[in-house]
């Protein structure tokens, strides 16, 4: 029973997600066969909310019943030695993260249904593709299942490329914004070049072992320099997906997308997918320790240069999107330092929060109508649900007590801590101090940028005078208001053994840093005092003056934290450049060397063939003449070749 709710997780959106394709999309004028598309609309809403709740209630009944790992698989094919299976591994872990996933894509869907409706001023119907769409989302939530219960490498990595898939189409969606495609290709693109790593590695796995099984790839004995070579690669597929220095680049693009597909991409699907998959295989980065050794050195950097990059940003989902980053930072230290379980404990309640952010945001754009924080401004009073919602999302994100974030983050920060001062863990201590570091500093400047959000979004004179807004119309706000209540308390179920023991693999020895999941004592004191600096110094800044930006006393430095280092360009620079170089060198041999020779023969061809009925439709004197010279040649020849005998 358990082994078939595995099979049904991934495979109910899936289903629902491919009946909706197959849906005509409504059409895009209001009055051309809008009977048609209400009903394409609506059977859209009945498919992808009946497919998100469908497998939400698996992922519950598996929480349920899942007391211990759990595996069933079938051989699909084998080919020279190498087995490939069908199959599902199951454990508490997976069903946490199957329950975040599943209970932010039904958020999602409900949400969509409301944010992509026609409005009384809009000229065109702004979801006149909304039947494609919500098959979409479903499509990358059964993507996103399926890599969380595969039981076979492969399996994953089909449910690994479909998410990128889904990703391209769901960014691009609303065609119209000009950024929206290019912001589409950019992210199928890097997390290509990541993605070619990822399955390097997994070939790599699956020769060594001859079985791409996750149970028997962690039970093989892999030498040292497979595994080394083998867990790099994957990295690279991991810092694509999870938005890792310097594949990053590509996330805060993607908020071309409409916001609840930010929302999903951010919360539950794309950025978890990699440090859930290092959690899956972690048996083999702890076997090769230069492999979370490179992990911790490129969290660290990615935690902090999130974190710099959002305090400069004025778009409010840049922020959020530059925190993901930020985030996805703490949750790949806490890996790195030996403790998956505090990883995926900072996964989840970031789910919760961030989700809730961004749905949150979604109606703050839906009330003024642009993305700009300086054009926003005391939205607190004639939006007080929007407001309190985004009070909770950003004091889970800054770490404020007894918020979801303050116990995740402080969890993370606690192991990187005993590995930093007690060598704990399967790494060297000096990278232990650099995550806890960044992890510190990232305190602060969370809760300095956070602070920054909130008060220019909601306190302050209105800078939209002739603006209306007000709080979301009921399906907005209702996933809003249910993702408050996890981003607030989710936390505090670390206090609970059964949830603690959840997120531990069986594969996984417990380090002396896993000892429990969530720590009180003196060293939250360091952490808390960071952040009351942080919004301090950001409440104090405002306070002098409110109608101006707090960023200003970033000075010279706030281009460059808006720029985000300009490590896009250097990227450009780089990569991008040298590419297109090589690809314009190329198709230049192309046209000029094989396409003129293969032209240059066929015009001398041609030009031969000419010459030849030009002498065959030539006058009798011509045609004799040219006879008596061919036989002459022939003559001349023979005698040659008889005076070489």
């Amino acid at each position: 029973m358990t082994g078939l709710l595995g099979a049904l997780l991934p495979a109910v959106p899936l289903v629902a997600g491919l009946a909706g394709l197959l849906l005509p999309p409504a059409p895009p004028q209001p009055n051309a066969g809008a009977q048609g598309g209400d009903r394409a609309r609506r059977a859209a809403v009945a498919l992808g909310v009946t497919g998100a709740a469908g497998a939400l209630a698996l992922a519950v009944a598996l929480l349920l019943t899942v007391d211990e790992a759990t595996e069933t698989s079938t051989t699909w094919v084998d080919v020279g030695g190498l087995a490939v299976t069908l199959g599902v591994r199951l454990d508490g872990a997976a069903a946490l993260v199957a329950v975040a996933v599943t209970t932010v894509a039904l958020a999602v869907q409900v949400y969509s249904i409301g944010y992509l409706r026609r409005g009384p001023h809009d000229d065109i119907d702004v979801d006149h593709r909304y039947p494609p769409y919500a098959a979409q989302i479903s499509l990358f939530t059964g993507a996103m299942l399926l890599v969380v219960v595969a039981g076979d490498l492969l399996m994953l990595l089909v449910g690994w490329e479909v998410m990128g898939l889904c990703s391209y189409l769901l960014i691009a969606h609303d065609r119209r914004l000009p950024g929206a495609p290019a912001a589409a290709m950019k992210a199928f693109l890097v997390t290509r070049v990541g993605d070619v790593g990822f399955l390097l590695g997994i070939a790599l796995l699956g020769v060594s072992t001859g079985s791409f099984r996750i149970a028997d790839v962690l039970a093989h004995d892999h030498s040292g320099v497979t595994l080394t070579a083998a867990g790099l690669l994957l990295l690279a597929g991991v810092a694509g997906k999870s938005a890792q220095f310097p594949l990053h680049t590509w996330l805060p693009d993607a908020m071309a997308g409409p916001t609840p597909i930010s929302a999903l991409i951010h919360a539950a699907t794309m950025v978890a997918a990699g440090v859930y998959a290092v959690a899956r295989l972690y048996p083999l980065f702890t076997a090769a320790p230069v492999t979370l050794t490179v992990l911790g050195v490129l969290g660290a950097i990615t935690l902090l240069l999130g974190a710099l990059a959002a305090t400069a940003q004025d778009d409010i989902k840049r922020v959020l999107a530059w925190s993901t980053v930020s985030q996805l930072g703490y949750m790949t230290g806490a890996l790195a330092v030996g403790s998956p379980s505090a990883a995926l404990f900072h996964l989840l309640t970031h789910a919760a929060f961030k989700a809730l952010l961004f749905l949150a945001a979604g109606a703050v754009i839906h009330a003024v109508g642009t993305t700009l924080m300086s054009e926003m401004g005391g939205l607190r009073r004639s939006m007080p649900v929007t407001f309190w919602c985004t009070v909770v999302g950003l004091g889970a994100l800054a770490g404020v007590p007894p918020l979801a974030g303050f116990w995740s983050k402080d969890s993370v920060l606690t192991v990187a801590e005993a590995a930093a001062l007690d060598g704990t863990g399967p790494v060297p201590s000096w990278v232990g101090w650099l995550v806890w570091l960044a992890g510190l500093a990232g305190v602060a400047i969370t809760a300095w940028y956070a602070g920054r959000l909130l008060l220019r979004t909601f306190f302050g004179a209105p800078r939209l005078p002739l603006v209306r807004p007000h709080d979301p119309p009921a399906l907005l706000r209702w996933p809003v208001l249910l993702l408050a209540v996890p981003a607030a308390l989710l936390g505090l179920a670390g206090f609970v053994g059964v949830f603690a023991d959840r997120l531990r693999f069986p594969t996984v020895p417990v380090a002396g840093s896993e000892d429990g999941l969530v720590h009180v004592g003196p060293e939250v004191l360091l952490p808390l005092a960071l952040l009351l600096v942080g919004a301090g110094l950001v409440t104090l800044g405002w306070r002098r003056d409110p109608a101006a930006d707090p960023a200003v006393a970033l000075g010279a430095l706030r281009p460059v934290f808006a720029r985000a280092f300009r490590l896009d360009d250097v990227q450009h620079t780089l990569v991008v450049r040298p590419v297109r170089a090589l690809a314009r060198a190329a198709r230049t041999g192309d046209e000029v060397v094989v396409d003129g020779a293969v032209e240059g023969s066929g015009r001398a061809a041609s030009g031969l063939g000419a010459g030849l009925a030009a002498l065959h439709r030539a006058a009798l004197p011509r045609a004799a003449a040219g006879v008596l010279a061919g036989a002459l040649l022939i003559g001349l020849a023979a005698a040659v070749i008889g005076v070489a005998r």
